[in-house]
């Protein structure tokens, strides 16, 4: 899943790279532009270059992978063009986000679909629908997590896997919340006017718990350091697995 709401699916097949594009190294989330920590080559995107992530890798033929606020769906494009899916569908709610992406990726269809909506909302009407979901820096962190986990256990089919990472503690160092409540963070409207936002930063153990609630097993956390600079901040990276029916 990645932010303004969104999620994606995958299945596996042998796609041709496509040529190279540029896109905001910034999620959105409803609209609104918020900061994100720190990363190498974060400028560098749209090549759709391989790349890989920590602990976590995508199988060709898979089955179907869901990416939640997917932003301009430069993560979901990678995964259609580099790890050979079947299908990867990609959700994020904003209209100036979900436009770029179709700009950007639109010929990648049919093996990547763009879906305009809210991300929980999408979870919870496509039961049972995907291996995996992911989430990198997305609806996880803008989405109310009462809400947004057990739609997410319920789009998953048994056996599935759920990925996302969200920051270990605030950016500018405040210590991410030891229960479920967000913080009000600034952000910047389309319009380039002053904004806010909400985004959830909990501790580990809170996401374990929240987790473990709606069904999901073989939980792990591991935090990953964010290196130096004035936006750096470590990273959480989560995944759990889906292990039996889930109903919301």
């Amino acid at each position: 899943m990645a932010p303004g709401k969104s999620s994606g699916c995958v299945e596996a097949r042998r796609p041709r790279p496509p040529p190279g594009a540029r896109a905001p190294d910034r999620p959105h989330a409803n609209g609104v532009r918020v900061e994100t920590p720190s990363q190498p080559n974060s400028r560098s995107a749209p090549r759709v270059r391989p790349a890989s992530r920590p602990g976590v890798r995508a199988r060709a033929g898979s089955g179907r992978q869901d990416a939640a606020a997917a932003g301009a769906a430069r993560h979901a494009a990678h995964l259609a063009v580099h790890h050979r899916p079947a299908h990867v569908v990609a959700v994020d709610a904003s209209p100036a986000q979900h436009a770029m992406a179709g700009d950007l990726y639109g010929r990648l269809a049919p093996r990547l679909r763009l879906i305009r909506s809210d991300v929980t909302q999408h979870l919870r009407t496509t039961a049972g629908t995907y291996d995996v979901l992911y989430s990198v820096f997305g609806a996880v962190d803008f989405a109310d997590p009462h809400a947004l986990i057990p739609a997410a256990a319920s789009a998953l089919r048994p056996g599935g896997l759920l990925v996302f990472s969200t920051l270990a503690h605030h950016l500018g160092g405040a210590p991410a919340h030891p229960d479920v409540r967000h913080t009000e963070i600034g952000a910047k409207a389309p319009d380039g006017r002053a904004a806010t936002t909400r985004r959830w930063v909990l501790q580990a153990r809170v996401w374990t718990e929240l987790l473990d609630g709606a069904g999901f097993t073989r939980i792990s956390t591991r935090k990953l350091s964010g290196g130096a600079g004035p936006r750096a901040a470590g990273t959480l990276l989560v995944t759990a697995s889906r292990t039996g029916p889930q109903a919301v």
